[in-house]
C-alpha cells in the first residue's frame, strides 16, 4: 500500500524546485494534491506538467496570497469543499535574500518574514480546525540549515527559518492533543532552478564541503516530507530534521 493512500494535502510553493517535488511525490505515494503557487499562470503551467506525465494524476492548484489570511482562509476552504478534507500540509513557500546589512532595504527584510513565516501561521491557523475536526493532521514546515549556522549576509533568512523553528517547535507542542503533528524539514544545498543556474566550478567548490561530496536533489528532501507525512511518523512532532548531508560551514 502506498504511504499516503487517501490522503489529501495542500503544499504552498508548490510549482517549482523542491515544492514540485513534495508535490509529485505525495502524488506517487497515493496523495490528492492542492498546490500553491505565486501566479496563476505558473500554478497552470505546473499542473499542465503534472498531468502530462500522469493523466490520472489527483492534483489541483490555486494562486492565494499567502501574506494575507482572508486569501489563504478561502484557499484553504476551496480545497476542503472539494475534498472533504485536509490531511496534510507542507508550508514549503518562501524567498531568500543574500544582502549585506549595510544595503539591506528595510521593506526586503519586512518582505521575506511576511512570506516565510507569516504565510506559515496563516496557512497553518486555517487548516489546523480542518485537521482537528477530521481527528487529526501532519504539518511539514520548510525551514534551511542556515536556520542553525546563520549566513554571511541577507540575515532576514535566517532569522525568518529560525522563527519557523520556533513556530514548529511550540505548535507541536499546542495540537499535540488534537493529534496533529507539526515537523520541520532543513534542507542544505539543493539542486534547484537557483543551483543549477550556477558555474559548474562554484558548484563543485559548495559540494567539497559537504561530506558526502554532491549537492542534494529535490526529491531526496521530498523523501523526508514524505516519510513525516506518513503514519510510519506517527510518533514524531516538534522535529527539526536536517536533510544536508552534514554539510560543513
Amino acid at each position: 500500500m502506498k504511504m499516503l493512500e487517501g490522503k489529501v494535502a495542500v503544499v504552498t510553493g508548490g510549482t517549482r524546485g523542491i515544492g514540485l517535488a513534495i508535490v509529485k511525490a505525495f502524488l506517487e505515494e497515493g496523495a490528492t494534491v492542492a498546490l500553491f503557487g505565486s501566479r496563476q499562470e505558473t500554478v497552470d503551467k505546473a499542473l499542465t506538467a503534472l498531468k502530462a506525465e500522469n493523466t490520472d494524476a489527483k492534483v489541483m492548484g490555486l494562486a492565494p496570497d499567502l501574506t494575507d489570511y482572508k486569501s489563504v482562509e478561502e484557499a484553504i476552504n476551496t480545497v476542503k469543499n472539494t475534498y472533504g478534507k485536509i490531511d496534510i500540509l507542507a508550508n514549503n513557500a518562501g524567498i531568500s535574500a543574500r544582502e549585506p546589512l549595510y544595503n539591506y532595504d528595510p521593506a526586503a527584510f519586512e518582505n521575506i518574514m511576511k512570506l516565510n513565516v507569516n504565510a506559515v501561521f496563516f496557512c497553518t491557523k486555517a487548516v489546523a480546525p480542518i485537521m482537528k475536526e477530521n481527528g487529526g493532521g501532519s504539518i511539514i514546515n520548510t525551514s534551511s540549515m542556515v536556520s542553525i549556522y546563520g549566513q554571511m549576509s541577507g540575515c532576514g533568512y535566517p532569522t525568518s527559518k529560525f522563527a519557523v523553528n520556533g513556530l514548529t517547535k511550540s505548535l507541536a507542542r499546542e495540537l499535540g492533543k488534537d493529534n496533529i503533528r507539526v515537523n520541520a524539514v532543513l534542507p542544505g544545498v539543493t539542486r534547484t532552478d537557483m543551483v543549477a543556474a550556477l558555474p559548474p566550478e562554484m558548484v563543485a567548490r559548495i559540494a567539497a564541503t559537504i561530506p558526502l561530496g554532491r549537492v542534494g536533489e529535490p526529491e531526496e528532501v521530498a523523501n523526508a516530507f514524505v516519510f513525516l507525512a506518513s503514519d510510519k511518523a506517527s510518533y514524531i512532532t516538534g522535529a527539526t530534521l536536517t536533510v544536508d548531508g552534514a554539510t560543513q560551514v
